[in-house]
């Protein structure tokens, strides 16, 4: 009630300051012109008194309309939920709907933010079982290796322990990039083992940029999706040789990391079709599919960006078929993360 009156008082104060102020411009015209016997004293009343009214009628739906806007807003407050309170139309101005349709943007994307790091978590917790077990398990197939004399498998299962430990530890956390890089050089050296030298992979960082580029922080698990995509649909499917590049700048605004393949590339349709599902945030498409490249991973990633940073923020991607696939990611220059 305190803020009705204050808003209502706010309003009636604003107005009675602009009519004063009206009221002696007008006042001081037409008392001047009286004065030099150019307007009649009658012609002075009743142009005084036409003011005056317009001025009262003025004041009246200044206050029905102040009173009425937060009328309704009370009502909604006693009425509705806070989920379901900013979907409603006031239909009081257009103001007051534009503010409470933003309000509701933002409140979903709260809700829906905290439910991704929910899911996040769980899936975490339920894939990795018992942590400790896991990495018992691969230790002691690391030892019977080396006692073996078998280095490969060795390190090998070393990798493979270490790729699991830091994506299944501190989900919520950010990290360096030079701990996400390391993370891929893990996952690429176990990629290695299969593929040979039918696979290679590049990090070219910016060097000359003043900003200390393996320092920023990011979202975990950003680019090792990105780069599966890559190995397995571009490259694994063509005949010779490929290679993925990871490219990273950075400028005051915006952190570019740019994962480049060299493999089978898109149809301009598909192309098309998963860059505007990315533009508008579209996890699944109306038959509950994905699209062949990139499958639910790629919308995922870009999910969780916009999420996390704002729509500005995101994956878009350039591809020409039989040429490779350029996926570019824009984050935030994060200096210092929560870790």
């Amino acid at each position: 009630m305190n803020t009705k009156r204050g808003y209502l008082a706010d309003c009636i104060g604003g107005w009675m300051i602009v009519s004063l102020l009206f009221s002696t411009i007008l006042i001081s015209i037409l008392g001047n012109l009286a004065l030099k016997r150019r307007l009649s004293a009658n012609i002075f009343f009743l142009v005084l008194t036409v003011f005056l009214v317009l001025n009262i009628s003025a004041y009246f739906f200044i206050y029905r309309r102040a009173r009425k806007i937060m009328t309704t807003i009370q009502d909604c407050l006693n009425s509705y939920s806070p989920e379901d309170i900013f979907q409603e139309t006031l239909a009081v101005s257009t103001e007051i709907d534009l503010l409470f349709s933003t309000l509701n943007e933002r409140f979903n994307k709260s809700k829906y933010l905290d439910l991704s790091q929910k899911q996040a978590q769980y899936l975490a917790l339920q894939n990795q079982i018992n942590p400790h077990f896991l990495y018992n398990t691969l230790e002691c197939i690391r030892s019977e290796a080396v006692c073996e004399g078998v280095d490969s498998v060795a390190i090998m299962t070393e990798t493979l322990s270490t790729f699991f430990r830091y994506t299944i530890s501190n989900i919520n956390n950010l990290v360096t990039i030079e701990d996400e890089l390391n993370n891929i050089d893990n996952y690429y050296r176990i990629q290695h083992y299969r593929f040979g030298d039918k696979l290679s992979l590049t990090v070219d960082s910016d060097t000359d940029n003043e900003i200390n580029i393996p320092g920023l922080y990011m979202p975990k698990l950003i680019m090792q999706p990105i780069v599966e995509n890559a190995i397995y649909h571009g490259l694994e499917p063509k005949v010779g040789k490929g290679s993925v590049r990871i490219k990273i700048t950075c400028n005051s605004d915006y952190l570019i990391i740019n994962i480049i393949d060299d493999g089978l590339g898109m149809e301009k349709e598909a192309l098309e079709h998963l860059n505007r599902r990315l533009l508008k945030n579209i996890l699944y498409d109306n038959d509950g599919s994905t699209t062949n490249r990139g499958g639910i991973a790629i919308t995922n990633v870009n999910n969780r960006i916009k999420l996390l940073f704002g729509e500005r923020y995101g994956i878009h991607i350039h591809s020409i078929k039989n040429v490779g696939t350029d996926v570019e990611i824009s984050l935030p220059v994060i200096l210092k993360g929560n870790t």
